[in-house]
């Protein structure tokens, strides 16, 4: 049983009103930027290829998550995958991997998934069935690793 009842709302950052986009891209900011000390393009213009998972408690938004889509020549890719300070310890992260490989493995049953994950997250991965393909690499002054989960089909 979840640490407490989430609202998952998937949309395309196009369907969003100009308060969402903000709220999205402000936890990502928060995270991404702020929190780990990281000065590099959050905003990368890739947004609009993306389906968006954003999960809300009591009509706050706690953690979200994008995925860009497979297509003939890779598989799909999970990544910006936040989760706001306040909401951390309670399982949100596992929810977060279930939701957006669950919408994988319906959409792209055929296709493997891509992630870059943060070294010291390797083991929470693991978990969610992804094996480490790379060598630790410096993305933005942070260690990281490519992780790949086979297909569901």
């Amino acid at each position: 049983m979840s640490a407490f009842a989430v609202d998952w709302r998937w949309s395309r950052i196009e369907d969003m009103s100009g308060a969402e986009v903000h709220d999205l891209l402000k936890l990502r900011q928060d995270v991404f930027v702020v929190e780990q000390a990281c000065a590099f393009p959050e905003i990368d213009g890739r947004d609009g290829e993306a389906l968006h998972l954003r999960a809300f408690r009591a009509g706050t938004l706690a953690g979200a998550l994008r995925v860009m889509p497979a297509d003939a020549t890779r598989g799909a890719r999970i990544g910006r995958i936040a989760t706001a300070s306040g909401f951390r310890g309670g399982g949100l992260g596992h929810q977060l991997m279930g939701e957006a490989l669950r919408l994988c493995s319906e959409c792209w049953p055929e296709a493997a998934i891509d992630l870059s994950a943060q070294a010291h997250l390797e083991t929470f991965y693991r978990g969610h069935g992804f094996v480490t393909i790379s060598g630790a690499y410096l993305e933005d002054g942070i260690p990281h690793l490519d992780m790949r989960r086979a297909p569901a089909a």
